[in-house]
Formats: structure tokens, C-alpha cells, sequence
């Protein structure tokens, strides 16, 4: 079953014909649809979904990979938001993934077409080769740090780990990196461990050593009133961390 999902899920991007840049996305529309999950459009407040995307440069007919997108919060605003010559694929980590999520994400497919899920483990994500125009990975990268033999997360190596997202990546493409900002220094995995953070300067030297170059960093999800001792599900700090957001671009 998953290697069907993920065949179907490389095939339908295959499928589709060359990404045509036109115009900005259309967010604003995606934001306001009624299909939208409710516990989603609450997040939206904390999220800035609007403005990051436009921030990030998505445009209609781009091609999207959500990374841990499962719980199809991204995939709602983006899909629809990038128009039917657009589409969505959503990877999310089979140790993340259960029967419920499943079969969720394939009511939501059927109402939204251009999108399609896809899952290997975590450690070996199965993106396919210069498939994509866009990819977003919101407050997980710092995951790529941590093991976990409860969740049969075993330790991992950024460097491989990107190696294959840099792969999956068109010339050009974008890439918009969303995490928990940790304060500087530390051992990073001790750090990510403990709090569910990682210091901004540790994502930017993983991707720019994967091959990628930092285009912009925005401040829009920062909050310095956020206490960075304190680990991310802590109820003084859920859903309102400091975040920094990121945009990088894979090299034409």
C-alpha cells in the first residue's frame, strides 16, 4: 500500500504539464473556502498563512511539496490556492501516519484533486527527482535531529537527510523553512531532545552546506517575549513560539 501511494503520488506529478508562473497564488480565496478543517482555520491566527506564502513566492501553477503535511493544513490553502494547472504532494513520515490520517487526507483528495499523499519513513524520505517548484516544511526540521525508539525514529544525518530533498527539488525552486527558534548554541540534538527547538543558525548552515542558498528571512512569526528554556508543547507557549521563517532557493 505504500508503495502504491507513492507511485500514484509521482506519477500524478509527472503527469501534469510544465508549472506555468504567472501570477501570485491565490490565497486570499483558499483562506476563506468553507471545505476548510476548523480546528485548522484556527491555527491560521499564529500561522500568518497569507503573508508567508506571499512572502515565499508560491504562484498559481507551482508545484508543492508539503513535508509532514498530513494534517492538511498547508494542503488546503496551497492546492486550491495554486489553481488546477498547480498541484500538492504531501510526504508525511510513516511513523506519523495511521488509518484515521489516511483515509482524512483521501476524502480531502477527493474534493481536491491536485493533491495526492504520499509516506516512507522518516529516515528515507521518497520524493522522486527534480519533481517539485515549492516545498514547505513548517516546525519539523528540527525532528531530523531527534531519535526517538518509541516512535521507532532511529538517529539520523542532516547532511543525507537533505541530500534527498535537494534532489527532489527543481533548478530554482523554493523552499520555505518554518521552525522553533532555540537560543544560539548547545548541542543541537541535546537541544532538539529536550525543547523541540533548534538555533536559526544551525538550519541555515544544514541547508547551505545541502547546496541551497538563503534568499530571505522573515520575522513575521518572531516573538521575543517567547522563553526559549521552555519545551514547545508547554501550554504558556503552545501554538505562540518564537519562529523563524526562511526562504531558500535551490540553485538554477
Amino acid at each position: 500500500m505504500r508503495a502504491l501511494a507513492l507511485a500514484i503520488g509521482l506519477a500524478l506529478t509527472a503527469a501534469l504539464p510544465a508549472a506555468v508562473h504567472a501570477a501570485p497564488a491565490d490565497v486570499a480565496t483558499a483562506l476563506a473556502a468553507p471545505g476548510r478543517t476548523p480546528d485548522n482555520v484556527k491555527l491560521d491566527a499564529n500561522r500568518k498563512p497569507a503573508e508567508i506564502l506571499a512572502f515565499m513566492g508560491l504562484e498559481q501553477g507551482m508545484r508543492v511539496i508539503d513535508m509532514f503535511g498530513g494534517n492538511r493544513y498547508w494542503a488546503e490553502i496551497i492546492a486550491p490556492a495554486v489553481g488546477p494547472q498547480g498541484q500538492v504532494i504531501v510526504w508525511n513520515p510513516t511513523q506519523f501516519l495511521n488509518d484515521k490520517r489516511k483515509a482524512d487526507f483521501a476524502e480531502f483528495a477527493g474534493r481536491q484533486g491536485n493533491t495526492a499523499l504520499i509516506y516512507t519513513p522518516f529516515e528515507a524520505p521518497a520524493l522522486g527527482t527534480n519533481a517539485y517548484d515549492f516545498m514547505i516544511m513548517n516546525l519539523d526540521y528540527h525532528d531530523v535531529y531527534w531519535q526517538s525508539e518509541e516512535r521507532k525514529i532511529p538517529r539520523m544525518e542532516p547532511q543525507a537527510w537533505l541530500a534527498r530533498l535537494f534532489a527532489a527539488m527543481k533548478p530554482g525552486a523554493i523552499l520555505a523553512i518554518i521552525d522553533h527558534a532555540a537560543a544560539p548554541g548547545g548541542d543541537t540534538r541535546e537541544v532538539v531532545e529536550k525543547l523541540h527547538r533548534i538555533d536559526p543558525a544551525v538550519v541555515r548552515a544544514d541547508f547551505e552546506r545541502a547546496g541551497f542558498v538563503l534568499e530571505g528571512e522573515s520575522d513575521l512569526l518572531r516573538n521575543p517575549a517567547d522563553d526559549h528554556s521552555l519545551l514547545v508543547f508547554d501550554e504558556k507557549i503552545r501554538g505562540k513560539t518564537d519562529r523563524f521563517a526562511f526562504k531558500f532557493r535551490k540553485p538554477s
